[in-house]
């Protein structure tokens, strides 16, 4: 698939025939192509065994991670396969070497499980978290930023595509400052990787994590982690086994090198042949042409979305992603995604309690989330804005 063909890509997608799909950053609808990988390979264990069908599919399974190390432009010992993006950002946190009273500048637009997890180490390990606040556009505020490196940090977040806006994060500038202050970074690209152009080079990341389930278009329970070389090799996991680990004697063992440290032994390996066979479908439809086609069908939501009395659309800023959030002032979030989804029209809802951050400082309630992907269609915009229309008038 050289050029874009949204009829291709609908064609390749079974479910699209039954329904309208907007929640594509809570999970995408997977590619025949994946679903089959993932299937072919279960069908096999069944057939010869696990670990004989682990052995015959070894190949596959080695290609994920040549179409991860592709997709960021990266050496493949760079690149861990973990569960989630979730997983892996508590993988690398837990094995930086962090003293009581390191900082770490985190934004307000921090994803809720990856903010728990600092809190939780800010209670048990006296770590300072430095809040960075986003400017009047949304967006992390650099000068905030920068002068907080000024003051010194051990790391510094940053979530590339909130979960809970359309906004798209400066993360190359806010690579720069990382560099400039040589500050470790770390990028959550959960939302971004499949979503967005991605190259940890021009992004000026250290560290990255990102989930397969969301617009890489891979199953559930896939994700990956990028480490640098030079910093993986220096990050002590907080816990090792077979596949992360050499014992050399009764009493050594070896640290694999590279981010293959922070892997395990056991996983789920139809799953990771899947994820792999999903990165090279987006590869092969070329990432800036699924970003183009994202963000355009977005825009074009949003402007539909304004025309519509009672709804307010919460997106702000001048470069949004696929991600779009409004909220209506007489309905329940929760109201309005049940009653899209008797009409065949999955959306999902973002809740302040998830959020406590970024709804605290933006005084929102619960808010709607339609996301949009390259198999997405004007028409299916259009449905769903009639839809909407429809349950404000009885409101």
């Amino acid at each position: 698939m050289n050029l874009m063909d949204p009829d291709k890509l609908r064609d390749d997608t079974p479910a699209c025939r039954d329904l309208i799909h907007f929640n594509n950053a809570g999970a995408s609808l997977q590619p025949a192509q994946v679903t089959r990988a993932q299937l072919d390979h279960l069908a096999l264990e069944q057939k010869i065994g696990g670990y004989e069908a682990a052995l015959q599919n070894a190949k596959a399974s080695a290609q994920t991670y040549t179409a991860l190390s592709r997709l960021l432009n990266c050496h493949e010992n760079e690149i861990a396969c973990v569960e989630s993006a979730t997983r892996a950002f508590q993988l690398l946190i837990a094995a930086l070497p962090l003293a009581p009273g390191d900082r770490i500048l985190v934004n307000q637009s921090e994803y809720s499980s990856n903010y728990l997890t600092l809190l939780h180490l800010a209670e048990t390990r006296q770590i300072a978290l430095v809040f960075v606040p986003n400017d009047e556009s949304g967006s992390i505020d650099l000068q905030r930023l920068q002068q907080e490196a000024e003051n010194g940090a051990s790391l510094i977040l940053l979530t590339h595509l909130p979960s809970q806006s359309g906004t798209i994060q400066p993360a190359a500038k806010v690579g720069q400052i990382a560099r400039h202050y040589n500050i470790p970074y770390l990028l959550d690209a959960c939302q971004s990787a499949g979503h967005l152009h991605l190259d940890v080079d021009e992004l000026g990341c250290d560290m990255l994590v990102a989930s397969g389930r969301k617009y890489l278009r891979a199953p559930r329970g896939t994700g990956f982690l990028y480490a640098q070389e030079a910093l993986a090799n220096r990050m002590i996991p907080a816990a090792i086994d077979l596949q992360s680990a050499t014992w050399l004697s009764p009493e050594r063992y070896e640290i694999a090198p590279g981010a293959r440290r922070f892997e395990a032994w056991e996983h789920d390996v139809a799953g990771r042949i899947a994820l792999g066979v999903a990165v090279n479908y987006a590869l092969s439809v070329g990432m800036p042409a699924i970003e183009s086609r994202i963000c355009t069908l977005a825009a074009s939501l949003r402007q539909q979305l304004g025309k519509i009395e009672g709804i307010s659309v919460d997106d702000k800023g001048e470069n949004l992603s696929g991600i779009v959030t409004f909220h209506a002032e007489t309905q329940p979030a929760t109201e309005i995604a049940a009653l899209l989804r008797e009409s065949g029209i999955n959306t999902s809802v973002v809740r302040q309690q998830n959020t406590q951050l970024d709804h605290y400082y933006r005084r929102l309630p619960d808010i709607n989330r339609a996301s949009l992907h390259a198999y997405n269609t004007e028409d299916e915009i259009t449905r769903f804005c009639a839809v909407l229309q429809q349950i404000m008038s009885v409101r």
